[in-house]
């Protein structure tokens, strides 16, 4: 990692609870940005992907998502569990019909990105996160809980669709300043 650059800031599991916490699930829309914010969280997928992905490439039997001509122009798998699935399934029930797309609008088109950017920023603000939370932070709290449940930098390299391990590497230094942070803490108590 360079000396100047940034670890990214993450959501402790509490801060993931609060933020899914916060769409209004008895509206179509908040039904709908509980299951993004949750795919999100557990697929590690860029902004643009999810609001490019299509139902087409979404197999809620197993769980499998295609993600097709991610960044770089590279398609790759990734599995979710059943309680993404389940929020997955409980918006299809309510979106429109005729729309190819996971996460459309309320008249079947296209989710904006940036649409995307301010729900995630209106949901951190209410979840009493702060302003500093976006569609990206999500992706880096994916990457780093993979990689603390894993231990395999290559599986979370795979996941997020890094072409270099040295793009995940990020990953190790969070889990490395935890590691400092306890281990300074250990006799203080």
């Amino acid at each position: 990692m360079a000396a100047l650059e940034k670890i990214p800031e993450v959501l402790t599991p509490e801060d993931q609870a609060a933020l899914l916490g916060q769409p209004n699930r008895r509206c179509p829309s908040g039904e709908r940005n509980h299951a993004l914010l949750r795919l999100a969280l557990d697929g590690g997928l860029r902004s643009a992907e999810l609001v490019a992905l299509r139902w087409s490439s979404i197999d809620l039997e197993t769980g499998r998502v295609k993600i097709v001509q991610g960044k770089g122009r590279k398609d790759r798998n990734i599995w979710i569990g059943a309680l993404t699935i389940a929020a997955l399934e409980a918006w299809r029930t309510r979106q429109r019909a005729d729309t190819p797309w996971v996460f459309s609008t309320m008249t079947g088109g296209q989710l904006d990105p940036r649409y995307l950017r301010q729900m995630v920023k209106r949901y951190a603000i209410r979840a009493g996160l702060g302003s500093w939370v976006h569609p990206h932070t999500l992706r880096h709290t994916f990457a780093t809980d993979l990689y603390r449940q894993t231990k395999d930098l290559r599986l979370v390299q795979r996941a997020l669709g890094h072409s270099s391990i040295s793009t995940t590497q990020v990953y190790t230094h969070i889990v490395d300043s935890e590691l400092e942070e306890a281990m300074k803490g250990l006799r203080e108590r």
